[in-house]
């Protein structure tokens, strides 16, 4: 009978670490994931193929947003580097369910989910994360009582969670499919008792959740400790200071499938961690409290008003007289003055839509600073252009040769047809055809040809000019409501 205890004893062993390699995650690590298995076969040849990088973001105060007519943003900022290092086209698609993002990212909607995501066992069943971007840990964020300044420090600590075993019974807010719902499940079992879920929408940012902390809507929240510090820095009213975890590491997240992509990016982030401006682009948005700060307080902060500029209603009014979208109107005019009616070009113009002084003249502009009266005179010059190109059919081509003519001249953009013609392209579509021509006509060979009677110009300007404004009116599309 004695001889059977070891076999026994050994059988459990066995037994035991079964358990253990299968209960990896949540999940058994060695069987097949049908979600996997489900996932688009879509690598970095496919995403090569068609140049564009298409990359799942959310509006955040660090991630995502816009601000005095820019987009901005730490997610943002790194992306536009690594499309312009992969020679891809970026494609941002703004997430309205951070429940289902992995689900978009396996159907093949995106090939990269670019916010700050934890890495956890649990994840990397579904998904494979990237090279971490920035380590940081988990921290409880709750409110101090409203009249902090007035009472005694140790009356303030006493109505103060210093530790998060006082959570016991208590309620914490969160998001349901989040890191911070699986650290608060394992900090019940660690610290042997029950701490109360409460779980918020997904459409919720971890940012929109502190201030509602902040103002008192809920009692506590766990968020990373540099988003918790950023948003606490206009707000003292929060206390961030007890610990929620160890360090974690934040990442992006790519398809399992997606291995050549995945490495490819991977060698990217090590390289950009070494440098100089990768922490710049990091202190940016999550240590520099005072740009946080005035970017919260302003008008122009896309998470808390539908304001691009304060010449909005200017730039509506007269938009209205082109029959044009008054948010691609505004930014044409931040491509021309950054909004800034006192700038100046080396060649003379100014102005809010830099006109030159002959220009200026022709239209009848008094005053070439005058917000109203540069506006006025701008859109007058282009509804020109626009006439002028009566014979193509389709409005944003249209569009498109106005203002390229606005950019570069209306002679040098028939020129540009001129060629497009005369190589076999359309004259009526500017993307890939017209824009192609007036890139050639840098050339001697080109601009020296007998049909061609304004000569050379440098047509990546006018290329640049439109390309920019059309992405930047992407992001007005995204953020701003007509």
């Amino acid at each position: 009978m004695n001889r059977c205890i070891p076999y026994i004893i050994f059988l459990f062993i066995l037994v035991l670490i079964s358990c253990q390699k299968q209960g990896s995650g949540g999940k058994n690590s060695s069987s097949v994931n049908p979600i996997v298995e489900a996932s688009v076969d879509r690598d970095l040849d496919d995403i090569k193929k068609d140049g564009i990088l298409r990359a799942l973001v959310v509006y955040s105060s660090t991630s995502y947003f816009l601000y005095k007519g820019q987009a901005m943003g730490f997610e943002y900022e790194l992306l536009k580097r690594l499309a312009d290092d992969l020679e891809l086209k970026l494609e941002l698609v703004v997430s309205d369910d951070l429940d289902s993002e992995f689900e978009v990212l396996n159907r093949g909607d995106v090939d990269l989910i670019a916010h700050g995501m934890t890495i956890t066992n649990q994840r990397k069943w579904e998904v494979d994360f990237t090279e971490y971007l920035y380590l940081t840990r988990q921290v409880l964020v709750q409110k101090k009582p409203d009249n902090f300044r007035n009472i005694s420090w140790k009356e303030l600590q006493r109505q103060l969670i210093h530790d998060p075993i006082e959570l016991i019974d208590d309620t914490v807010s969160i998001r349901r499919n989040s890191a911070y719902y699986e650290r608060l499940m394992s900090l019940s079992n660690e610290i042997g008792g029950d701490i109360v879920i409460d779980t918020l929408s997904s459409q919720l940012s971890t940012g929109e959740i502190i201030d509602m902390v902040a103002k008192g809507k809920i009692k506590y929240t766990i968020a990373d400790e540099n988003l918790a510090r950023i948003n606490a820095a206009y707000n003292p009213i929060l206390k961030i200071d007890v610990p929620i975890s160890f360090s974690q590491r934040i990442a992006w997240v790519t398809r399992k499938k997606a291995k050549k992509f995945r490495r490819v990016v991977n060698k990217w982030i090590k390289s950009q961690r070494k440098t100089t401006g990768f922490n710049v682009v990091y202190n940016k948005y999550f240590k520099n409290k005072r740009s946080f700060n005035r970017r919260t307080k302003s008008e122009y902060y896309s998470l808390k008003n539908n304001q691009i500029s304060k010449y909005d209603q200017i730039i509506k009014k007269y938009a209205k007289n082109l029959g044009w979208d008054w948010r691609l109107l505004a930014s044409l005019v931040y491509q021309e003055s950054r909004f800034d009616p006192g700038a100046q070009s080396w060649a003379g113009a100014a102005g809010l839509m830099q006109v030159m002084p002959a220009t200026a003249s022709e239209l009848n502009i008094k005053d070439i600073s005058d917000p109203e009266e540069s506006i006025r005179g701008g859109t007058s010059y282009l509804a020109q252009m626009y006439n002028r190109f009566s014979d193509i059919v389709d409005d944003y081509e249209r569009i498109k040769f106005a203002m390229a003519s606005y950019n570069c001249g209306y002679g040098h953009v028939k020129d540009a047809q001129r060629l497009a013609s005369e190589d076999g392209l359309d004259s009526t579509i500017w993307s890939g055809h017209v824009e192609k021509a007036i890139l050639d006509l840098s050339l001697p060979k080109n601009y020296s040809k007998s049909f061609i009677k304004y000569g050379f110009v440098r047509g990546s300007e006018p290329v640049n000019y439109i390309q920019q404004i059309f992405e930047r009116y992407d992001h007005y599309n995204q953020f701003i409501s007509l």
